[in-house]
């Protein structure tokens, strides 16, 4: 079935895609409930993570994405706000075994994480390997009983049917978002990968565009050719140069 799948969306592609926005325009507030204020940084402190929190319920973004350390950390702060905790699994190379994913996204639900955001298996998607990449996915999804899961498909390293695939899979393996990057890899979203996630996944699912995206300008392009969620580490100068822009 995987195969069957992946090969009808390729061919679809070849047939019909068309690279143009997906939304006419993009306002403030929509840039603003698309972030996820992000720290994922090797040496984020804790008073790091309480900051970002601060930032996060100035602004009134969607949530913040800590590494799984700091996610108790992330819960206390935000804990009388409706702003989503989200975190990493499998981070940053996505090779670890399936079985030490399920647990870390297990922990990390019972540590108070709203949503996941784990790396495939790259070595083996490029490989072909269909099924695992599935059952890896599927493994995490199951583990976390309802919470939302995105997937990171390290769009850098892929060549164009390796993204289409990795779309296919996440999709049927129960995922909630296919999402561009780490952050870590050598180049982060492209407009380019956004919309052909976007068109590739179809309205069922979403999509959200990480690494690089620094400005007002960037956010907004990216969610106009499809992206939903912005995961940024710049969430709050972002916010800032978008209300100069508008006058708030």
């Amino acid at each position: 079935m995987l195969e069957y799948e992946i090969e009808r969306a390729i061919v679809r592609y070849r047939e019909s895609y068309e690279l143009k926005p997906f939304r006419e325009s993009v306002s403030l507030e929509d840039v603003r409930k698309a972030i996820e204020h992000t720290n994922l940084r090797p040496f984020a402190t804790p008073d790091d993570i309480v900051k970002l929190c601060q930032e996060a319920k100035d602004k009134r973004f969607y949530g913040v994405c800590v590494n799984p350390c700091y996610v108790p950390v992330a819960r206390k702060e935000l804990s009388e706000t409706d702003i989503k905790i989200v975190t990493v699994v499998g981070f940053p190379l996505g090779a670890n075994e399936s079985r030490t994913k399920v647990q870390e996204a297990t922990f990390a639900v019972e540590s108070g994480a709203d949503e996941v955001d784990m790396v495939l298996n790259i070595g083996m998607l490029k490989t072909g390997e269909w099924e695992y990449v599935y059952e890896d996915i599927r493994g995490v999804v199951e583990a976390v009983r309802g919470k939302i899961v995105k997937v990171i498909l390290e769009t850098c390293y892929l060549e164009l049917e390796e993204k289409i695939a990795a779309c296919v899979i996440s999709k049927l393996a129960g995922a909630h978002y296919v999402k561009t990057s780490t952050g870590f890899g050598p180049k982060g979203a492209t407009l380019e990968d956004v919309h052909l996630m976007k068109w590739i996944v179809g309205g069922g699912m979403r999509v959200k565009a990480a690494g690089g995206i620094r400005t007002y300008e960037d956010a907004v392009k990216m969610m106009m050719y499809g992206a939903d969620k912005i995961g940024t580490s710049s969430g709050h100068k972002i916010v800032l140069e978008g209300e100069e822009r508008h006058g708030n």
